[in-house]
């Protein structure tokens, strides 16, 4: 069982942002820029590109609201995706707020939130997705 199996389990505490009967999404405790969020199949699939392609163009449409609430919340010019995949073995992407593409740079220093610091940037990042699903079902998108 990989690490990401045992949180999606809640065998490992998270700070979760969103979750259906596919995928998973946390913030990463040790991101990139406040708002790092990763997005996880419930599959245990290794390589990114080994999910089938239902789960791949799934996966996408289930962050995309993550990505704008993301976007809402931090001040950014964009909600960056990475796929790295290295560092655990189970197939995930990285939605992190960037003003360039450096900020994507996997090897600079990862910040160090404390738990309340990261809290608050989940309580933030699920309010906003609410309220954006509100505007979208009372414009009727």
């Amino acid at each position: 069982m990989t690490l990401f199996s045992k949180i999606i389990a809640g065998q490992i505490p998270s700070y979760k942002i969103a979750e259906n009967d596919r995928f998973f999404a946390f913030l990463d405790i040790f991101p990139l820029r406040k708002g790092h969020v990763l997005v996880v199949p419930k599959t245990e699939t290794d390589k990114f590109f080994d999910l089938t392609p239902d789960y791949l163009s799934e996966m996408l449409v289930f962050a995309q609201p993550i990505a704008k609430a993301i976007e809402k919340v931090f001040p950014c010019n964009r909600c960056g995706i990475s796929v790295i995949g290295l560092e655990v073995p189970h197939a995930h992407l990285h939605l992190v707020p960037i003003d360039s593409a450096d900020d994507l740079n996997f090897t600079r220093p990862k910040l160090k939130l404390s738990d309340d610091e990261l809290r608050v940037v989940q309580e933030r990042i699920v309010a906003a997705m609410s309220d954006l699903a509100r505007r979208s079902f009372s414009e009727g998108g």
